[in-house]
């Protein structure tokens, strides 16, 4: 009998590779078997006290979205517009981080991460922006932030990351209202309250600049707001709501601000800072006109957020263009916004080349208008860095130098958190495919090597965060890309560490003295 039974396991085991292939299976990693070459990188290379951490968001990867008595917010609302997002994905579930962060938490410690940048959805704890608490929310919050320092990852909270409770927006429309600028420092106060005996490192807004342009110049993100000419939205003014979106938002994090340290940051002893995305912008050519370019493109890109917390005012190329349409801070808001940061963080992904579009004034104005700025991604025939999947991301390490050292030498060198930074692939590769991101870690190892240049150099950068822990919702791109060094299976939502996660574990391992 023993013929027939060696025959049917053989057979059993051939419809078990079969099976695998079928569903685009591949076994987990083994991470002793790869070869993980960090380019001389190290611990070592940075500062003493340098932290190594990774990055999510509420919408993005906790899913829950309609239950435990979250309110929806303005992306709920967004998504249901058909076709916004690819394949009509949703942040119903997302990754369920809200059940499974601790695993996720434990990932984290086992790859020797220091840190955890995660943000709290503002409807999760108030459903309708104000007035009353959704305890379950809260408690949801304290079991990851307590589950965090049982593991020995260190909470850094953001307050805002593109969801603004749908109740304010349908309350006074949102942003465009001054109205917004307590409501958000009273959810900030409440929040440094409850969680700021264990949360030392605050965020108030992730990339305001986004949430201004893309809501309300082009209309690309929620609130989906723009004026005709620039896109199918239904409402908007793409010449002036863009700027007061923007100074409204400046304004709520200065009277976060402003809550935090005169009520809890002597007694809690932590720190508070924004997180603004730079794209480096390089002139196409040497001309001044180029060069030009390239100046206005920084200072209506970066400079529209950290010119006036640095200075009190915003960039005088931004006053110059676009005149009255540009709202005016009071004596009283200068001197809440000015210095209203300890530390500034910058996620930086890419960099474009910028030149001089020598046009006459458009007949219609807004906000990349302004710009009078002409982009290139190519320079003589040659691109300007290897595309990852998301079509605006360039592979170009030496942006980040040159951000970097642009914060340094014309903001005084303030405390800096890289605060983002990743590539992506396609969602459609198979899992063997994505396990196996060679690429991603050629990315992380030639930016990295930059963030040293620049270090060494005495840029003041604190720490470096990688986008993104998870594979995760990706607005507009729904879960058809994937920037995560673990690989989430969007069907069965089990993560498996693709080879970019052993990558950083080799670079983070802790030498003993």
């Amino acid at each position: 009998m023993r013929a027939p039974l060696l025959l049917l396991s053989l057979l059993l085991v051939i419809q078990c590779i079969a099976h695998a292939t079928e569903h685009n299976e591949a076994p987990v990693l083994d991470p002793e078997s790869l070869n993980l070459d960090t380019g001389g990188l190290s611990r070592a290379s940075f500062p003493k006290g340098f932290v190594f951490g990774t990055a999510t968001s509420a919408y993005q990867v906790e899913g829950m979205a309609h239950k435990e008595g979250r309110g929806p917010s303005i992306w709920d609302e967004f998504i249901k517009i058909p076709g916004i997002v690819a394949n009509n994905g949703t942040g119903e579930v997302a990754v369920d981080q809200y059940h499974r962060y601790k695993q996720d938490v434990d990932l984290m410690a086992n790859l020797n991460f220091d840190a955890y940048r995660f943000s709290i959805s503002w409807s999760r704890i108030f459903p309708d922006g104000t007035g009353k608490v959704n305890w379950k929310g809260v408690a949801y919050y304290n079991r990851l932030i307590n589950y965090l320092i049982k593991r020995g990852i260190t909470p850094y909270a953001n307050l805002y990351h593109y969801d603004l409770p749908l109740a304010l927006e349908k309350k006074y429309l949102g942003l465009l209202n001054d109205e917004v600028v307590k409501d958000f420092a009273d959810y900030a106060e409440f929040c440094f309250k409850t969680f700021g005996d264990r949360v030392k490192n605050w965020m108030t807004f992730n990339e305001p600049r986004v949430v201004a342009a893309l809501g309300y110049d082009n209309g690309f993100f929620a609130p989906a707001r723009c004026s005709k000419a620039y896109g199918n939205c239904t409402a908007g003014n793409s010449s002036t709501e863009p700027y007061i979106a923007a100074h409204h938002l400046i304004l709520s994090h200065g009277a976060a601000v402003q809550r935090y340290r005169e009520k809890y940051q002597k007694v809690q002893k932590g720190r508070i800072g924004i997180l603004l995305d730079f794209v480096w912008y390089e002139p196409l050519t040497r001309s001044k006109a180029d060069n030009y370019a390239a100046q206005r493109a920084r200072d209506f890109h970066v400079g529209w957020f950290i010119h006036p917390i640095v200075y009190g005012e915003y960039p005088r190329t931004i006053q110059e263009i676009v005149g009255d349409r540009l709202p005016k801070f009071t004596k009283e808001e200068v001197k809440m916004v000015k210095g209203s940061m300890d530390f500034v963080g910058i996620n930086q992904y890419t960099a474009y080349y910028m030149y001089d579009p020598h046009q006459s004034k458009p007949k219609v104005s807004g906000y990349q208008q302004d710009w009078n700025a002409g982009f290139a991604y190519k320079k003589n025939g040659v691109p300007i860095g290897p595309r990852a999947y998301s079509s605006w991301l360039y592979q170009v390490p030496w942006g980040l130098y040159k951000a970097l050292t642009y914060i340094k030498e014309h903001y005084g060198n303030p405390p800096v958190i890289l605060s983002e930074n990743g590539m992506d692939n396609p969602g459609n590769w198979t899992r063997a495919e994505v396990l196996h991101d060679t690429t991603r870690i050629k990315f992380y190892k030639s930016y990295m090597i930059q963030l040293k240049k620049a270090v060494d150099e005495g840029a003041n950068v604190l720490g470096y965060f990688a986008w993104s822990l998870l594979d995760n919702f990706e607005w507009r791109l729904g879960y058809t890309s994937r920037f995560g060094i673990v690989y989430v299976d969007f069907k069965t939502l089990e993560r498996y560490p693709k080879m970019s996660a052993y990558w950083f574990k080799k670079l983070l391992t802790k030498t003993k003295h």
